[in-house]
């Protein structure tokens, strides 16, 4: 009996292979930010920064610090979330990239001459990450993998 077709047909646990690998690299991802976040409010970590990044840190206001609590936060848990197949997970994702925006609000505003580097990497990795993380389970909730 044939296989039922290529791997792009494959599910695992009723849902696209595919799902499961989005769902552990955005956790991964976020968990990443959640332990930059730890990292920033370490003085001895944050020595071993940039200084262009320490400017950014070591001047944010705590609306800004509160967003990129949530930003973080709100990311992992939604990530796990969507791992765990709940559609909570969008909402989560929502909130994520509104941390986003208004913490890059801040990081904009410090004035500092950003590089090419810096500007994919600190501004529109996380932007573009959490707006495809609400797409994405959106997507994954019109195919019934999550409810």
């Amino acid at each position: 009996m044939p296989d039922g077709g290529a791997m792009n047909d494959k599910t695992v646990g009723g849902v696209h292979w595919s799902f499961w690998i989005i769902g552990a690299v955005a956790l991964i991802w976020n968990v990443v930010g959640v332990i930059n976040f730890f990292a920033q409010m370490n003085p001895d970590a944050l020595a071993a920064y940039r200084e262009s990044e320490r400017a950014i840190i070591e001047g944010r206001p705590a609306w800004a610090t509160g967003a990129f609590v949530i930003a973080v936060f709100g990311g992992a848990l939604g990530s796990l979330l969507l791992l765990l197949r709940k559609s909570a997970a969008f909402y989560l994702f929502i909130a994520s990239l509104l941390g986003v925006i208004v913490t890059m609000i801040h990081t904009l505003g410090v004035g500092i001459d950003f590089g090419l580097g810096e500007i994919l990497g600190i501004i529109l990795m996380p932007l573009v990450v959490a707006a495809f993380l609400i797409w994405y389970s959106k997507q994954a909730e019109s195919k019934g993998w999550i409810s």
